[in-house]
C-alpha cells in the first residue's frame, strides 16, 4: 500500500543511493581522484588545513596546536606536557596558553622521544594525519632502533621468583643502565 508521497511504490523502503551525480552524470568519487582536472589529495588536504586554521589576526595556543597536528593524543596531555616543561618554543619553556606563530621551532619530549618541528601552518581543529604533516617541518632525530629500547633485566614470564643472586645481578644491571643515562645527559 503506497502513500501519496511514495512515488515508486516500494512502501518507503530505503534504497542505496545512486553514486552518479545527477547534475553532471558522473561519479563524484572518480571526479575527485581524476588527476586531469588538477584536484588531488594534497590540494584537498591543504584546503582542509586552511579551513581548520584561525581567522586573520587570531593566534593559536601551543597545547591546541600540538594536539591538532597529532604530536600528542589529547589536548589535556598537551597542556600537562607544557606545564611539566616538556614543550619548548624557540628554546624557551612555555605555558599551555602560549601563542605559537609560523616559523617557531617547537621541541616536544613525549613517550621517551624528542620531536623537533618547525611550524608551517597554524590550525586549531584536529585534522587527519596527511593534512597534519603539511602543517610542520619535522626535524626530529630518527627514533632509536627497537632492540636498543628493550628494557634491561626483564625476566621471562613464568620463571618464578628470582633467587638472591638473580636479584643482585638485576640490581647491578639497572645501576649500570642508569649511570649510562646520566653520562649521556638524559
Amino acid at each position: 500500500m503506497a502513500s501519496e508521497r511514495d512515488e515508486d511504490g516500494d512502501g518507503g523502503a530505503r534504497t542505496p543511493r545512486d553514486p552518479m551525480d545527477r547534475a553532471t552524470g558522473t561519479d563524484p568519487a572518480t571526479v575527485a581522484n581524476d588527476p586531469a582536472d588538477g584536484t588531488d589529495a594534497t590540494a584537498r588536504a591543504a584546503a582542509a588545513a586552511d579551513a581548520a586554521g584561525p581567522r586573520t589576526g587570531e593566534s593559536v595556543r601551543i597545547d591546541s596546536w600540538i594536539w591538532a597536528v597529532r604530536l600528542i593524543k589529547t589536548r589535556s596531555l598537551g597542556a600537562s606536557a607544557c606545564r611539566g616543561g616538556h614543550v619548548r618554543v624557540n628554546g624557551e619553556r612555555v605555558k599551555p596558553a602560549h601563542a605559537v606563530r609560523v616559523g617557531d621551532e617547537v621541541r616536544l619530549r613525549h613517550e621517551g622521544r624528542e620531536r623537533v618541528v618547525v611550524v608551517k601552518r597554524l590550525i586549531r581543529k584536529r585534522v587527519g594525519a596527511p593534512v597534519a604533516v603539511q602543517c610542520y617541518v619535522d626535524n626530529s632525530p630518527p627514533p632509536p632502533p627497537r632492540e636498543a629500547v628493550a628494557p634491561a633485566g626483564v625476566r621471562d614470564r613464568g620463571t618464578g621468583r628470582p633467587t638472591k643472586r638473580d636479584r643482585r645481578d638485576l640490581e647491578r644491571l639497572r645501576a649500570l643502565e642508569s649511570q649510562g643515562r646520566r653520562a649521556a645527559g638524559h
